[in-house]
């Protein structure tokens, strides 16, 4: 089946967070994609919105079969099913964790830039966070493993959450740098809360690392989250799944998931997800393909206007990181300027925290045209920042 990427939805008015804009404004911000998802999970949902009820659902075997199957064939990972614990969504999942595992006032570890909600979850449940900045040359990132080790060294530090693949750099974790990870977490008696949301999203040819699948160490202190609503644009359905080897931390999570009420699916939860993990594989493809021909495309447009911009190199997500420090040290100004100059909004790094002060993060999971008009913004509004400051 060929499936169509290059049509743009209309999308305002629909009560999209996304596009809740003024019309002259392009949205290239926050993650998720303006493709329609797959038509396998389309017809998946038609097909249950067809029973005409909608009462209380508990989450069937296929949905776990679902998963286990997937990452065994895409990510060469062996789950067991009755490792797996519904949730709502990756978000709740790491609050209800951050609130179980510690007391107020003790420090979660994080490694800048990293996604800023990650600071929510901290700071909304007592806790400080930790940075760990990243390593970064001027176009690539690599963890810091001097200071990670005197961060996990912390007796308040207790818990860390990895970003993998990370965003918004796009850097998939290689297996020698998370079985480190696993390594120091294990000695200094850290758990690790694995974000893993992004990792069907990755280049076409190239795979993801599941951090449990490295080491005994990684296995054991591992709690991780994953979910189909990134990489099939289904963030709204409400749908994730947390993978918990260790029995000792699955019941406390299993725990912490009910008492704060994210662990019962709605009607639409599970049978998009089924779908999704068993039909929607040639989808995924495709999509990551055009994606990443976006990305190509964004790439040079930018290195032929603008030699001093760069694009940081990535592998995963359909998020470009993008360098503006030869402009401005603070990236807030820049996309201001970008948004009422150039009708352009993307994020600024700064949400990011430390290491993204002079960074701007671009969503390109959108049709063609749309990527096109979105670097010709930013390149116009650029060129026209630069003019004013001389």
């Amino acid at each position: 089946m060929k499936y169509d990427f290059d049509t743009v939805i209309n999308r305002r008015g629909t009560d999209a967070i996304k596009w809740d804009v003024p019309d002259s404004e392009l949205p290239m911000w926050v993650a998720d994609m303006d493709f329609a998802t797959a038509p396998e999970i389309s017809e998946a949902l038609s097909e249950r919105l067809s029973r005409d009820v909608f009462g209380y659902a508990n989450v069937p075997g296929a949905w776990r079969t679902a998963y286990v199957d997937w990452w065994r064939e895409r990510h060469d990972l062996a789950m067991d099913p009755g490792n797996l614990v519904f949730c709502s969504g990756v978000i709740p999942a790491i609050s209800s964790t951050v609130r179980k595992l510690t007391t107020p006032n003790e420090k979660v570890i994080i490694q800048t830039p990293v996604y800023g909600t990650f600071y929510n979850c901290i700071r909304n449940n007592g806790c400080r966070e930790l940075e760990s900045p990243l390593l970064y040359d001027g176009n690539a990132y690599t963890m810091d493993f001097d200071d990670l080790e005197r961060k996990m060294s912390d007796p308040q530090a207790t818990l860390m959450i990895l970003c993998n693949p990370h965003n918004p750099v796009g850097k998939i974790w290689d297996r020698e740098a998370l079985a480190k990870v696993g390594e120091l977490a294990k000695r200094y008696g850290v758990t690790v809360i694995a974000d893993e949301i992004h990792c069907d999203i990755t280049a076409p040819g190239t795979s993801y690392v599941p951090f449990a699948s490295v080491s005994a160490d990684c296995r054991e202190v591992s709690i991780t989250c994953i979910a189909p609503t990134k990489a099939f644009n289904l963030a709204g359905l409400q749908t994730a799944a947390v993978y918990i080897p260790n029995p000792f931390l699955r019941h406390k999570i299993w725990r912490a998931l009910n008492t704060d009420e994210v662990a019962e699916p709605n009607s639409f939860a599970t049978a998009a997800a089924i779908a999704a993990f068993t039909k929607g594989g040639a989808w995924l493809d495709a999509m990551r393909e055009y994606v990443f021909e976006n990305r190509r495309t964004v790439t040079e447009m930018l290195a032929a206007a603008l030699p001093e911009v760069t694009v940081v190199k990535g592998e995963a997500t359909y998020l470009l990181w993008i360098d503006v420090g030869a402009f401005s040290e603070d990236s807030g100004k820049i996309s201001g300027f970008l948004r009422k100059e150039a009708g352009l909004f993307l994020s600024d790094g700064l949400q990011y925290g430390t290491g993204g002060e002079h960074h701007l993060r671009m969503n390109i999971a959108c049709p063609r045209a749309l990527c096109e008009e979105g670097a010709k913004r930013l390149i116009g509004g650029l060129l026209r920042l630069r003019e004013k400051n001389g």
